[in-house]
């Protein structure tokens, strides 16, 4: 079942889009824009963060701040917010070793003997 309030955001992806995304996204809405993302956030998950970073948002257009075009590059959900693959490569690896001398988990010590 989709939420029918979901679908009707001023962002389609709104809540995908991690809080440095949404900060530079916010800034191309309006005050009403905003309020109706600050209404569905407080009905939702109310995220503390994002509920102080919508109301500082509408305090600036309230006082005359005009919408802008936000960042373009802000990060996106399907970014994900990193570059993907492993950093390491044999340059960056650690040198190969030798198990200790008294065994490893698969191969449990001999006892020493009898001692009766």
């Amino acid at each position: 079942m989709t939420d029918s309030g979901r679908t009707t955001l001023p962002l389609p992806d709104y809540d995908h889009l991690p809080i440095g995304g949404l900060e530079s996204r916010v800034r191309s809405l309006t005050a009403s824009e905003v309020e109706e993302l600050l209404a569905y956030e407080r009905t939702h998950a109310d995220r503390l963060p994002v509920t102080e970073l919508l109301t500082a948002r509408l305090e600036q257009l309230e006082a005359g701040a005009e919408p802008t075009s936000g960042d373009p590059g802000a990060l996106r959900p399907e970014q994900g917010g990193h570059s993907g693959g492993s950093p390491v490569s044999p340059a960056t690896s650690p040198q190969p070793f030798s198990p200790p001398p008294h065994g490893t988990p698969d191969q449990r010590g001999k006892p020493k003997g009898d001692r009766t």
